[in-house]
């Protein structure tokens, strides 16, 4: 018998009460601010966190692109983010980010913006980190779907009614404890492993940055020799925009496609099939790449990223979203993306840009952009070595990005059958579920 058996045994034998959200949470929506109360100078303002500061992959804060504003802002004092907060995404135009949430470990000096809100716990004997596994479980997903189906309707927006008929379980508090160090063990591991292939990533992108940037056979250099340093327009032979392809003209089958957007958010350094595809009625200028061509997102976010570049090694005929650049070559494609992908390129690709909401560059921008050249032989040489590395990094079916995938979905299953109850008075704990509890502990 298991500790979590025992005080199960002991403390809550006949199930645990279940009380409605409101009874036991405080809901706090973030703070609202207009586009001019942004302010660029870093050394002073607030710091306003937002939906793309939760990683979807993992439940953390990550603290890129986080907004500054006036410190003449009305924040509110429950709009400050406290230790033990759960923050979470209530509103946003990407439905991925829709409920997920991430923890707060320390006291900051960072608010949260209006598409964002807190969970904090209103009553004693209640631990937070409980009820954030409660908040990433397929408890709350089932939730979130049954309101939806009720509303006819995909949630864009958690508000209290989303809240209202939600209940939670609340076992006695060492219950809750021994289940928190149970499931934490498993996050902690994730996270032990994503830092050590955080650091293989760098290292890739070391070598990669010092293999393919000039000059070469510098001291430290892996390679010795000197290649041509040629401008985009002088080895494309055509460049061209794709054509407008909105969200809701997505549909399960039809044409591939590619939207803006994936290049940043989905597509590494190639792909060969396209997750999207539309009908060729929606689009009135279609625009098409093919095999070998490079796609440039030419719209993004922040100047680090813009005309992010992907190289399409498929083999079927697809359309290019607006936004998206299509540059037509003869060289091997996937040292093009390799060497677009480094660090000289990508300061290239920013060079000359504001810093705003919205970035953009252009065709004659990317261009001049320039790369070495060495032979297509030795282009397919450096690229294959590039690919392992960056497989080894990115792959889900090998090394540390497998052992990850794993992990993750060993703790999504022992959380969600861990954090399944007996409602008090209702049934008890069916001995299925004593039997996995078991086999929790003896698979840590």
């Amino acid at each position: 018998m298991t500790k979590l058996d025992e005080l199960i045994n002991e403390l809550c034998p006949d199930g645990v009460e279940y009380r409605l959200f409101f009874d036991v949470c405080n809901y706090i929506r973030g703070i609202t601010y207009n586009k001019n109360d942004e302010v660029n100078n870093d050394s002073y303002g607030i710091e306003v966190l937002r939906a793309n500061n939760i990683t979807l992959e993992t439940n953390t804060l990550n603290f890129d692109d986080v907004k500054i504003i006036s410190e003449n802002v009305k924040i509110k004092e429950t709009q400050w983010l406290k230790k033990n907060d759960i923050l979470i995404c209530a509103g946003s135009g990407s439905k991925e980010h829709i409920g997920k949430v991430a923890y707060i470990f320390a006291d900051t000096n960072i608010t949260f913006g209006g598409f964002m809100a807190v969970v904090r716990p209103k009553i004693e004997n209640f631990s937070t980190r409980f009820l954030f596994h409660i908040l990433t479980s397929d408890m709350f997903k089932r939730h979130l779907a049954k309101v939806s189906a009720a509303s006819s309707s995909t949630i864009n927006n958690i508000n209290n009614d989303t809240w209202k008929n939600f209940q939670i379980p609340v076992p006695p508090l060492p219950v809750q404890e021994e289940i928190v160090r149970i499931l934490d063990s498993f996050t902690e591991l994730t996270a032990e492993l994503t830092a050590e292939l955080t650091a293989r990533r760098k290292q890739y992108e070391y070598y990669r940055d010092a293999l393919l940037t000039p000059p070469f056979g510098s001291a430290g250099s892996p390679i010795n020799g000197t290649f041509p340093v040629v401008k985009l327009k002088d080895i494309a032979t055509e460049f061209y925009r794709g054509s407008g392809i909105r969200r809701d003209e997505i549909t399960a089958e039809g044409v591939p496609c590619v939207r803006y957007g994936e290049i940043y958010t989905t597509y590494n350094i190639s792909f060969e099939k396209c997750v999207s595809h539309t009908k060729l009625e929606y689009v009135q200028s279609p625009k098409y790449f093919e095999h070998g061509d490079i796609l440039f997102a030419i719209t993004g976010e922040n100047i680090e990223d813009i005309a992010k570049s992907v190289a399409y090694t498929g083999n079927e005929k697809c359309l290019a979203g607006g936004d998206i650049v299509v540059m037509k070559h003869n060289q091997n494609p996937r040292y093009l993306a390799h060497v677009l992908a480094t660090t000289e390129a990508r300061i290239q690709k920013g060079k000359g840009k504001v810093k705003s909401k919205v970035v953009h560059s252009s065709i004659p921008s990317i261009q001049e952009i320039e790369i070495p050249l060495p032979s297509l032989d030795v282009q397919e040489r450096w690229a294959n070595v590039l690919d392992n590395f960056d497989a080894i990094c990115s792959d889900l079916k090998i090394g540390l990005p497998a052992e990850i995938d794993a992990r993750k979905k060993q703790y999504e299953y022992y959380r969600d059958l861990l954090l399944t109850f007996a409602e008090r008075g209702n049934t008890i704990f069916t001995e299925q579920n004593r039997t996995e509890q078991n086999r929790t502990e003896q698979n840590r």
